[in-house]
């Protein structure tokens, strides 16, 4: 099983929406795919999906070209989708048919995944009346509960409180040990370190980077310092030729060019006896590399 796009191209008139791009997702797990505002993203979700035709290359799901008619999978889009004056059990069991469930298979749907999203009491609501955080758990029920091979969520995280955002990610984890392939589109950084595995970055419909991202930030050098401890240090630091980025209540961001200083303060630090609760070296953040990739 798998998903693999290669050498895909969609232009619109004379705009180059989605220039070559190549990817693959060879076993149950997140990916990735980043970029900014009309990079590209949401075209090629839509020819993933056989939602809109390629111009060229070829997009293989186990093994078989994309259609509509091959492709198990779900979709939770960046836009609503739901409509504001229905019941949102209606709404669910309406969308559960659409994908081939009967009534029963739907209704059992439904009221399994209004559950585990914690929305079952607003199951004979109108959409309207729901908070945005939850419309979108209700929007991302209709992307899993046909048990779709193929999930492509595109900034699943929108409007959710620190709470649904811990239940939402417990969900995926659950997806994910299930075997689903998941694809997912954010702008929130933190969560696609947190998820995936590999993926893509676009720029104005081009492939900018792509690859593992453990190997992709190991690639880079460290470029910070993070210090915790139980006294002001500033003057150890700046003794080092260091410069503070961050400090708060002892807590320090260090930019650094040359590792050899930052072992050099470690030496003086505990010459001195102050108690280090934390001294770690960091690489680039994939926001950080993002934006080098992309911030013109």
């Amino acid at each position: 099983m798998g998903l693999k796009v290669e050498n895909v191209t969609k232009h619109y008139i004379d705009k180059v929406a989605v220039d070559n791009i190549s990817f693959e997702i060879n076993s149950p797990g997140v990916f990735g795919l980043l970029g900014t505002n009309g990079a590209g993203k949401t075209t090629t979700i839509r020819m993933m999906l056989g939602i809109i035709k390629k111009d060229s290359g070829q997009i293989i799901w186990n093994g078989k070209p994309v259609t509509r008619k091959n492709v198990n999978f779900g979709y939770l889009p960046e836009e609503r989708g739901i409509y504001p004056k229905s019941k949102i059990k209606d709404q669910l069991i309406y969308f559960a048919k659409l994908k081939g469930m009967n009534q029963k298979e739907a209704h059992d749907a439904v009221i399994k995944w209004a559950k585990r999203l914690e929305v079952d009491e607003y199951l004979n609501l109108p959409a309207e009346k729901l908070s945005k955080g939850n419309q979108q758990k209700i929007q991302f029920i209709t992307a899993v509960m046909h048990n779709p091979e193929l999930i492509v969520l595109d900034e699943p995280f929108s409007g959710l409180d620190p709470v649904n955002s811990k239940l939402l990610k417990e969900v995926m984890i659950e997806l994910v040990n299930s075997g689903k392939y998941i694809v997912m589109s954010s702008h929130q950084m933190t969560q696609i370190e947190e998820f995936c595995t590999d993926v893509v970055i676009m720029n104005k419909g081009i492939t900018v980077l792509k690859g593992n991202l453990k190997e992709i930030k190991n690639s880079y050098p460290c470029n910070k310092l993070e210090i915790i401890t139980n006294k002001n240090i500033d003057t150890y630091i700046k003794e080092q030729g260091l410069n503070i980025e961050f400090s708060k209540n002892n807590e320090y961001i260090i930019k650094i060019e040359d590792e050899e200083k930052s072992q050099q303060l470690l030496k003086t630090l505990i010459k001195e006896n102050i108690n280090l609760t934390k001294f770690e070296l960091k690489r680039p953040s994939l926001q950080e590399i993002f934006i080098e990739k992309v911030g013109e």
